[in-house]
């Protein structure tokens, strides 16, 4: 995650959100103003919006670069790669194994 700069001057600062029992709950961005005491730290590493989806765009091309890879050296070991689960099955793929059943208590 990154401290993004937003067109308004404020900052998207990620933090981690936790519930009552201190359980994490996830991450989350909040918006800060010029006047929190951490703004010019944060500031000096904040990304404009176009940054952050710069880096994103090339993680997503280095990431298809890197499967592509993966799936050469599958085949070249005779292994059958596993399926994107992105992808919809194609014809040729093996039928997925069928659910347990649960039976039902009414």
């Amino acid at each position: 995650m990154f401290v993004i700069r937003l067109p308004n001057g404020n900052l998207m600062v990620p933090q981690t959100a936790t519930g009552h029992d201190g359980r994490i709950l996830g991450d989350v961005y909040v918006e800060i103003g010029p006047q929190d005491a951490d703004y010019a730290r944060l500031a000096a590493q904040a990304l404009t919006p176009e940054e952050v989806e710069q880096r994103r765009d090339r993680w997503r091309q280095d990431d298809e670069a890197l499967h592509q890879e993966f799936l050469e050296f599958a085949r070249l070991n005779g292994e059958e790669p596993p399926q994107n689960p992105l992808e919809p099955p194609t014809p040729n793929d093996p039928p997925l194994p069928e659910r347990p059943r649960v039976a039902s208590s009414a």
